[in-house]
């Protein structure tokens, strides 16, 4: 049963830190890689068309620069859905407007001041180049027009339809995350480790234990187990 905990310890820490995985090099790394990484206190030589990155809490967010210290990116907004408004929607997103536009899955693509995108972190510029050696940008100009096509409100998925996707779309012309990648392939790493069953069995049976047996507690119990199961 130790053993049980320590691993589902072990799994969420890694599931709320997935980004760290990637996105979190060294020095030492970055300078070999010969990334280009400012912090709005250092002069910034940026070019319209260019992919930024910045770090966030749990994830990396993206934007395209679009010249005159604009830049648009993709960022969930629950404003569009309440009013009609332009300079409401326009107003700086908070935490409570994105988390609402989470959940109910809408967002925009909007522009704002690269020190309201940037928000005191250290740019990445063009670091996703490396990354998708397969794929070639298209021309910088090509690039910042197909985001400006794009400005307004959108439908937002955490993991199918996020920032990512959008600035991979506009430079590559294929939307892709590696983000989303990354945490699927830990997710799998979860549900095909057996002891995930172990631990599904012990939770359901302290959830009948508690709820008494009935058909909508050991139903729920028997087949996330035996999907595990199947699955590992």
């Amino acid at each position: 049963m130790l053993d049980s905990l320590t691993f589902l310890v072990e799994k969420l820490s890694l599931l709320s830190n997935f980004k760290l995985f990637e996105f979190k090099w060294t020095d030492r790394k970055r300078n070999e890689a010969g990334c280009k990484e400012r912090t709005m206190h250092a002069p910034l030589s940026l070019l319209r068309g260019d992919l930024l990155e910045v770090p966030r809490t749990l994830f990396t967010h993206f934007g395209i620069y679009l010249g005159d210290n604009k830049v648009a990116h993709l960022i969930p907004d629950i404003m569009p859905v309440l009013t009609n408004d332009k300079m409401i929607i326009k107003t700086v997103i908070t935490n409570k407007r994105l988390i609402m536009g989470c959940l109910y899955k809408c967002a925009t693509v909007r522009v704002d001041t690269l020190e309201d995108f940037v928000y005191d972190s250290n740019i990445l510029v063009n670091h996703m180049d490396r990354k998708c050696k397969a794929q070639q940008p298209f021309p910088n100009e090509d690039v910042a027009e197909r985001a400006e096509q794009l400005v307004g409100a959108i439908p937002y998925s955490l993991l199918w339809n996020n920032c990512e996707h959008f600035v991979t779309y506009c430079r590559y012309g294929s939307a892709e995350s590696q983000q989303t990648e990354m945490f699927c392939e830990c997710l799998k790493s979860i549900i095909q480790d057996q002891r995930s069953v172990f631990l599904s069995v012990l939770l359901g049976m302290i959830y009948v234990v508690c709820f008494g047996l009935a058909p909508s507690t050991t139903l729920p119990t028997i087949l996330i187990s035996f999907t595990l199961w199947m699955a590992s």
